[in-house]
């Protein structure tokens, strides 16, 4: 995993397309319509997540189609699955002390 990912998906609109991309390979025309921007402006938010490997993107005739790569986000929840634990096992800790102080 790389600073790239987190940089790539620092951004809501690069997070909104990969939400866009879980349902499947879509072109950048279709990608730009969801968007209140130019569709150059939709590519270059592809580029970097292309360039940190979270999407791919292969032609079709005249289309560029691109799909939402799940390695990179795979790697990413397994690094941050600690962290994860360590917070719900705060949060639990403070839920019993509050629930002592009702008694």
């Amino acid at each position: 995993m790389t600073v790239d990912v987190f940089a790539a998906l620092a951004s809501p609109v690069r997070r909104e397309i990969t939400a866009l991309l879980l349902d499947g390979p879509r072109p950048v025309n279709d990608l730009a319509a969801h968007f209140s921007m130019s569709r150059p402006s939709v590519s270059e938010h592809l580029r970097v997540l292309r360039d940190a490997g979270l999407v791919s993107e292969r032609r079709s005739g005249r289309q560029r189609l691109y799909r939402l790569e799940p390695a990179p986000l795979r790697e990413l929840s397994e690094w941050l699955s600690p962290y994860e634990r360590f917070w719900r096992e705060k949060l639990a800790d403070l839920r019993d002390l509050l629930d002592e102080e009702d008694l």
